[in-house]
């Protein structure tokens, strides 16, 4: 017989994240210059210059949204957990485990709690 509590849906896997502050910061800046430098030199350069846009959204990680996604991810990482209880979920500090937390997960920011 299956227990329909510890089936719990999966965490979206997409995450636009980095590793620190400041790279995310630099990957904004390098993204920014690149939109910009594409735009400003049209009249310069032509539509040549608007191949300074494909390697903007890849520094961005696919648009200016994703990148604002991943820097509201890349600050709270650690300071913020997805709690849900009775099928409610919440976002909020993480819970203190008792001196033995249990198994982690592999992906960072997600806990596995014993029983659930």
């Amino acid at each position: 017989m299956a227990r329909a509590a510890a089936v719990r849906p999966a965490a979206p896997a997409t995450n636009f994240a980095s590793r620190s502050v400041p790279r995310h910061l630099a990957r904004g800046v390098i993204g920014v210059g690149l939109i910009v430098g594409a735009i400003a030199l049209v009249p310069v350069a032509g539509p040549v210059a608007l191949l300074a846009a494909p390697p903007a959204l890849v520094a961005f990680r696919g648009c200016p949204t994703c990148w604002l996604i991943g820097l509201a991810q890349t600050i709270s990482r650690g300071r913020l957990e997805r709690q849900c209880d009775d099928g409610v979920c919440t976002l909020g500090k993480p819970r203190q485990e008792a001196e033995d937390p249990g198994p982690r997960s592999s992906r960072p920011g997600t806990h596995v709690r014993p029983g659930r």
